[in-house]
């Protein structure tokens, strides 16, 4: 018999799996020229993150909007800035390719050069408040809505830039899965990082017993961030209550 500390784990691998089948027979038209699905590929890296840090019930879960082209798409963890998921996560495992590997972003797995500009803010925040990645999971996770990057060439398109004949049944499968997740590891908050992830997060949680709070993108394309965004986001959790 399992313990329950197991169950969200589990539960979690199960709807990741389900997740990315729905995912990888969708279709996406011009200028989509390549869709990177890390939970097929990078499943192996992926999978430890979820046995290690969803293996109990959390307090907040963080939700970013889909994997960064330096971060998920090269490693499998969301926010995935390479140094934080080997060196402070302990996890490494082996990447391969996606079926139409886009020459402009090659896969590297872990031996990935480029640093996922937000991945490391993000994370470097949480390090710096909390010391190792088990006294952050203790009562927090991180995961991403959609788990699918998209790019025109060599550029990155965010999943509101689709049609809406290709969001519908991508936002629902994504729904689906938050739902699940917030299910399985019943936390207080869920917070979106970004208006995008906190918006999609209102919507797919509507009747769920969970609150919603949104901390500023890390995302060097924003002016706000480029401007000390770990003093922000700080700011921001401080004034939902969850930080001192």
């Amino acid at each position: 018999m399992k313990s329950t500390e197991s169950i969200p784990a589990e539960t979690l691998i199960k709807a990741a799996l389900e997740l990315s089948a729905k995912v990888e027979s969708m279709t996406f038209a011009p200028p989509v020229s390549h869709v990177y699905n890390p939970l097929a590929y990078a499943w192996a890296p992926h999978e430890i993150y979820l046995r290690r840090f969803g293996s109990k019930l959390k307090k907040v879960i963080f939700i970013g909007m889909n994997p960064g082209p330096f971060g998920m798409v090269q490693c499998g963890i969301p926010f995935g800035e390479i140094a934080a998921a080997r060196d402070w996560m302990g996890i490494e495992a082996a990447v391969d390719k996606p079926a139409q590997e886009n020459p402009k972003r090659p896969i590297e797995g872990f031996a990935c050069t480029r640093s996922e500009v937000s991945g490391r803010r993000l994370w470097s925040l949480f390090q710096q408040r909390f010391g190792t990645a088990e006294a952050f999971f203790t009562e927090n996770f991180v995961a991403n809505y959609c788990p699918l990057a998209f790019f025109e060439n060599g550029r990155n398109l965010t999943p509101d830039k689709l049609s809406l004949a290709e969001r519908t049944p991508l936002y629902a499968a994504c729904d689906e899965h938050l739902r699940t997740l917030v299910a399985a590891l019943e936390p207080q908050w869920v917070i979106g990082v970004g208006s995008f992830a906190e918006a999609r997060a209102a919507e797919a949680l509507v009747g769920m017993s969970v609150r919603i709070g949104k901390v500023l993108h890390p995302s060097p394309a924003s002016p706000a961030a480029n401007r000390g965004w770990m003093e922000a986001a700080t700011r921001q959790l401080t004034a939902l209550g969850l930080w001192q």
